[in-house]
């Protein structure tokens, strides 16, 4: 079933995002009731890459007859191996461990019921931002257009991505796991060349699906807003920033973020020599 005059199906993508969203705050839903038995709330994070991979298999689902079969599966695949590597890692990370500090520093401000607060604060909010941050997940599931150079640029993108943020996980894990380590700050493969590769390689994934999905000008124009609100949320809101405000007090951190770029992988000669030129006066630059 395609949309008339080969149009975009605008009634049946308004029905699969209400079917995405219920599938977004199923699964935190069913997070909440495990974190509220437990008393502790960081499965919100895990239940994070699943609920991606969630609306992923909905929307997929939904769009049947609609968008193009290689397209839709190939968009599924790519959020599933993101959003469950994610998750698998964030278990393991966490396993064992009490409440992550993060939750334990908001939900200290709960007014009343720790756990009514927290399904507030962290799962219907993480829930919303999973459906609005899917949407060209979504969008690319109705696109009838054979894939085409942008999803090649995307699916680049997209494994670029992938791997960067995969090793930047392993890599810190692996250090953290020596206690020879412990309390020292992690520097060394690719922390050398970014102080965020995860939140770097979450910044190119997103946006791969992006453009993944732009098979016609009304997917661009109606997931547009989504790997802009990934990108605030990484660079500006609750990613790079506050994390660089948390580690700011920590022995050595002034001199690590002076020597290794903020975001983007540079390497360190490469980035010293950025801020030696940017720190040069403007007319010292300026030939005579």
């Amino acid at each position: 079933m395609t949309a008339a005059g080969g149009g975009f199906p605008w009634v049946a993508f308004a029905t699969g995002l209400g079917w995405s969203a219920l599938a977004a705050f199923a699964v935190m839903a069913a997070a909440f009731a495990v974190g509220a038995a437990k008393g502790i709330h960081r499965g919100a994070d895990i239940a994070w890459g699943v609920a991606f991979t969630a609306v992923a298999a909905v929307s997929c689902a939904a769009s049947a007859g609609y968008g193009d079969p290689g397209r839709r599966y190939l968009i599924t695949a790519a959020t599933a191996v993101w959003g469950l590597r994610l998750a698998a890692h964030i278990a393991r990370r966490g396993r064992g461990r009490g409440e992550d500090a993060r939750y334990d520093r908001l939900l200290a401000k709960a007014p009343g019921s720790r756990n009514a607060y927290a399904l507030r604060a962290v799962y219907l909010t993480q829930g919303a931002l999973v459906w609005q941050i899917s949407l060209p997940v979504q969008a690319g599931q109705y696109v009838a257009a054979a894939p085409g150079a942008a999803t090649a640029v995307g699916v680049a993108l997209w494994a670029a991505g992938t791997v960067c943020e995969a090793v930047g996980d392993h890599q810190l894990a692996r250090f953290t796991a020596d206690p020879a380590h412990h309390g020292r700050l992690m520097d060394r493969g690719l922390w050398s060349w970014t102080r965020h590769p995860n939140y770097f390689g979450d910044f190119l994934v997103w946006w791969g699906l992006y453009l993944t999905a732009c098979g016609s000008w009304q997917s661009a124009a109606v997931a547009a807003p989504a790997p802009l609100l990934m990108s605030y949320l990484l660079i500006l809101g609750s990613g790079k920033r506050l994390l660089d405000k948390h580690m700011a007090g920590r022995p050595g951190y002034t001199a690590y973020a002076a020597r290794t770029s903020g975001f983007v992988p540079l390497p360190p000669r490469w980035y010293q020599r950025l801020r030696a030129a940017h720190r040069q006066p403007a007319n010292s630059r300026t030939p005579h």
